[in-house]
């Protein structure tokens, strides 16, 4: 795939994702704010209906209450008498209540009058006719007339007036039931008989229109633990069947708050007496049609944002393009032969700074290319001057143990272990191919080396071995023992006066071999020279000083690790001791040692 296209890709792919993102975050938001504003319109709208639904409410009880102004019906009541009186004395008594204490925009159907045992004793009607047509006595069919809900009320401690309803199926519409208990002297626990007031529901409708558009909102009144009293509104049948099953739960779990199920959502507001709450329920059709909107906008927002970045990229990508390709086209001409091309550097920007490098990178590889050439020329040079220096090591070889030959034949046996000495520390020291030696070869050419400077310094100076048998087949950098000696002879013992010592010593402890070379002399700082090995810095090993002690230490790190190499104790006028600290190696040679813990 081309840059260019993968670019456009990029570009749109970022831009898709995020639209989508966007939108998923959007509607998400959009759905919380609709949600917030419904509820609160829905609370207002509710609160303010319930007030006057309230107001209605408290009429009814008023006329009610006149009940108490029938003195003779009060006291008839009061002297518990049998409810045959009663009705012989009072059958129109409900008729001349319901006919003069209410009015006529309270739209009572009928109205009943009941003994504290649920008797019926008088009993007003409106209209009796098919289409009007109300029960006598709401305790001859209880289920259809719900009136297991008044004889429960009635035989409570409840003193606030109840409110219920029930469906009247020649109507075919609720009617909302209003009971209230009448009271001995207004002795609350001595129950004289109660007052059933039926009520039409178009009242109630009518309040409820004004506080709610059937098509955007649907409202119910339902007391807790009671089936819906009333309700105005449309629903979608699978919305009529979460009103049903939202009512139910309701009903049986007396439930309080807000109630979510499928993506509908129903707000309530209590009234602060009466036990008749008010609901509302945004039906999913006004959610759905304002989310469609939305998605719809958003969609349209997505297809300009597609066009306009895909013109974007176009453009962009142009300028980016334009000086690849030239230097791909330089990168091919170089490559078929044109080496001395460079490329045209057009912008200043990371295209033209990667141009400007490649050209400084061409310009190098040409020096690289000269001087590989020259390399070449001195390499065969030197490789001509090694193999005739393969004869130089022999010749020394031969030549002075020939002169040990006749150091013997003329009886000069210090010349001739002299010569043998020589020619074994030479032997030992030129033979480099392998970097590692065992202890008991280090050793012997240490002897050889401190009998010819014994011999040569006509020095008087003690040697000191202590040499761990168990150690001597373990193994060691080549060549690390004798220019510790060498240095203790140069720089601890040359100003010393009086019996000069070095001590050698050689042990194994806690799997590491342990070296130490000590002497008596004059002594030094060693705190520097320690930091400095501590370093292992190639300028000491190649530039400084002390060079033996920096070679063995950094041949030391290098085959052995980090953790390993040369320690200097020492104090002015009291003597050096430097130690060396290696792996216990017998037999095999060791891989190098991760770092870790130093050994002091």
């Amino acid at each position: 795939m081309r840059l260019r296209m993968k670019i456009l890709f990029m570009c749109l792919g970022s831009t898709l994702v995020a639209l989508l993102l966007q939108t998923y975050l959007f509607q998400d938001s959009s759905s919380g704010f609709i949600y917030n504003q419904a509820k609160e319109e829905s609370e207002n709208s509710l609160r303010n209906m319930q007030n006057e639904i309230s107001a209605f409410v408290k009429g009814i009880e008023s006329s009610m209450i006149e009940v108490y102004m029938e003195k003779d019906f009060i006291q008839a009541l009061k002297e518990e008498k049998r409810v045959e009186n009663l009705r012989a004395e009072f059958y129109r008594k409900a008729y001349e209540i319901g006919t003069t204490n209410f009015e006529t925009e309270d739209s009572v159907v009928s109205f009943y009058l009941y003994t504290p045992q649920h008797e019926i004793i008088s009993t007003y009607r409106r209209a009796v006719t098919p289409k009007h047509n109300y029960a006598s006595d709401i305790y001859q069919e209880p289920e259809e007339e719900n009136a297991e809900v008044v004889r429960t009320y009635a035989e409570s401690e409840e003193a606030v007036m109840l409110i219920t309803s029930y469906y009247n199926q020649y109507r075919e519409k609720d009617i909302l039931r209003f009971v209230l208990k009448l009271y001995y002297n207004g002795n609350r626990s001595h129950k004289i008989g109660y007052a059933v007031c039926d009520v039409d529901s178009k009242k109630f409708i009518s309040i409820m229109k004004k506080y709610g558009n059937e098509k955007t909102m649907y409202i119910w009144l339902q007391p807790k633990g009671d089936r819906p009293a009333v309700a105005y509104g449309e629903l979608s049948r699978k919305e009529a069947e979460y009103f049903k099953e939202m009512s139910e739960k309701i009903r049986s779990k007396h439930q309080t708050g807000t109630f979510q199920l499928e993506k509908q959502e129903v707000f309530q507001v209590e009234q602060a007496k009466y036990n008749l709450t008010a609901y509302s329920m945004m039906p999913q059709s006004v959610l759905q049609q304002n989310q469609k909107a939305l998605t719809r906008n958003l969609l349209l927002i997505a297809g300009l944002m597609v066009v306009i970045a895909s013109a974007l990229t176009i453009l962009v990508s142009h300028s980016i393009i334009r000086p690849l390709d030239m230097l791909m086209d330089t990168i091919q001409r170089i490559k078929g032969g044109e080496a001395h091309l460079r490329t045209q550097v057009v912008n200043h920007d990371e295209i033209g700074e990667l141009g400007q490098n490649f050209n400084e990178m061409l310009d190098q590889m040409e020096e690289l290319k000269e001087k590989e050439s020259q390399a070449k020329l001195l390499a065969s040079q030197a490789e001509y001057k090694a193999l005739q220096a393969q004869i130089n090591p022999h010749f020394l070889y031969n030549t002075l143990e020939t002169m040990s030959s006749i150091a013997e034949i003329r009886d000069c046996p210090e010349v001739s272990l002299l010569s043998q000495s020589l020619s074994n520390i030479f032997r030992y020291s030129l033979n480099m191919k392998e970097p590692f030696s065992t202890v008991a070869e280090e050793i012997a050419h240490l002897k050889n080396y401190c009998y010819v400077m014994d011999v040569r310094m006509r020095d008087n100076v003690k040697y000191i071995y202590e040499i761990d048998k168990e150690a001597l087949s373990d193994r060691l950098p080549r060549i690390s023992i004798q220019p510790l000696v060498e240095n203790a002879l140069n720089h601890g013992l040359r100003n010393k006066r009086g019996e000069k010592i070095i001590h050698i010593m050689v042990k194994k402890e806690g799997g590491m071999l342990k070296l130490r070379v000590s002497d008596n002399g004059v002594g030094m700082n060693a705190e520097k020279l320690n930091e400095e090995l501590e370093k292992n810095d190639r300028h000491y090993v190649e530039k400084g000083d002390s060079i033996g002690l920096h070679n063995i230490n950094a041949r030391i790190k290098m085959l052995c690790g980090e953790r390993y190499g040369i320690r200097i104790q020492s104090a002015e006028g009291e003597g050096t001791s430097v130690w060396i600290i290696l792996p216990e190696i017998n037999g095999k040679l060791p891989e190098r040692q991760a770092d870790g813990e130093k050994y002091e």
